[in-house]
Parts: structure tokens; sequence; C-alpha cells
């Protein structure tokens, strides 16, 4: 399983060899370092912790630093780990954007935006009622039970509350070109979160 860390630059286009236009996120993917390996016999599972962006020591704690010091790298902003990762890497190795090619798809994870309290309309996309004079029902829930005498609003039961900044993984997309030289990958369509947001870019696993 490949993967790798990166930092959401923002949406362009490209142009197609037919002439169509397509959307894509810009990523950028320096190359990231092999923090830790896990195994099945120290740990109970197989992947390879990776680590993306340099910290400076004066905001990183101890076990941080001497954990970066064990892969001969400075302290990481963002760490994350690769499930079933190809464990043929060492600690310390550098994983670049030339492990993708164009034509590939992928599973990008991040956080979604932010967008505070929101009501059901925005939420879940539920249909508002009239607008008309008298009508008591213009944006609101309605019923929050169909069970009769239930005295409780069912566990999952969707309401208003916070909307946003949660993990969320987008499926099979594919990756329209990889520069290896400015360590960047054109990726079809949009990802979660916002301009600057990190990522993390692995094989597709339903492809």
């Amino acid at each position: 399983m490949k993967g790798i860390l990166g930092r959401k630059i923002g949406m362009t286009q490209v142009f197609a060899a037919d002439g169509s236009v397509v959307p894509v996120t810009v990523i950028e993917a320096t190359p990231n370092v092999v923090l830790q390996k896990k195994d099945e016999a120290n740990d109970g599972y197989e992947a390879v912790q990776l680590g993306f962006a340099d910290k400076r020591e004066k905001l990183a704690n101890k076990p941080e630093i001497g954990h970066a010091k064990k892969a001969g790298t400075a302290p990481k902003r963002f760490i994350r780990e690769i499930s079933g990762a190809d464990l043929n890497v060492e600690v310390g190795q550098e994983v670049k954007v030339d492990i993708f090619e164009a034509g590939q798809f992928v599973d990008v994870t991040g956080v979604s935006k932010g967008k505070g309290t929101a009501g059901a309309i925005k939420r879940w996309g539920f249909q508002r009622g009239k607008m008309t004079h008298g009508s008591k029902y213009h944006r609101g829930n309605g019923s929050l039970a169909t069970i009769r005498d239930a005295n409780r609003v069912p566990k999952g039961k969707k309401m208003h509350g916070r909307m946003g900044n949660e993990t969320i993984t987008v499926q099979n997309l594919e990756v329209v070109k990889v520069d290896v030289e400015r360590n960047v990958l054109l990726i079809k369509g949009s990802v979660p979160g916002p301009k600057n947001a990190y990522l993390k870019i692995r094989a597709a696993v339903k492809k």
C-alpha cells in the first residue's frame, strides 16, 4: 500500500488531451520521512509512520524530539500512519511523490472545514416548511420521534448542531499529474479541508 502526506495548496484546472477542462486540487507533498515501522510481532499490526513538515525544536517536547532523532530528522508538524504499507522502507528514508503516477486512483483523508452550529436545513439538507403567515413551521426540525410515547429523542437523530470539522475520506480520486521537481500532485476533483490543510494520500482501497 503506497501513501504520502501533503498540504492542500488550492484548486485550479488543467486541459485534457481532448480539450476538456479538468478541475484539480494541487497538493504539495515535500519528501516525507519514515519515523517508525510497526509490525505484527511488536505492535500487532503492520504500518509505516510518516512525518511531514519540519517543526522547530522550540515548539516540540522532549518525546517528539527524541522520536525524530531516531530517524535522523527534525520534529514534524504532521505525523500519520499508513496501514498495510510497504515495509521494505527503512527508518529515516524519504518518501517522495514519485511513488504515484498519472492515471492512478487514490483515497484522500483530511479534516473538513468547520462551519460552527448549523440548522437542520444546512446541516442535513432538510426541506423547509411554508413561509406563509400563520405557518409555525419554517426552518424547524419537525417531529423528533415517530414512536408513540417515545418520551425521548432517538440516538443519532438528525438535528441542528455542530457542522464540519470532521475527518473525511474521499475515495477513488484520479491522479492527473505528478510533478517530481516541485513535489506536487494534481488530483482530480476536490478534497476535504481549507487551503493549507494537511492531508493523507494513499493508494485507493477499492480500486
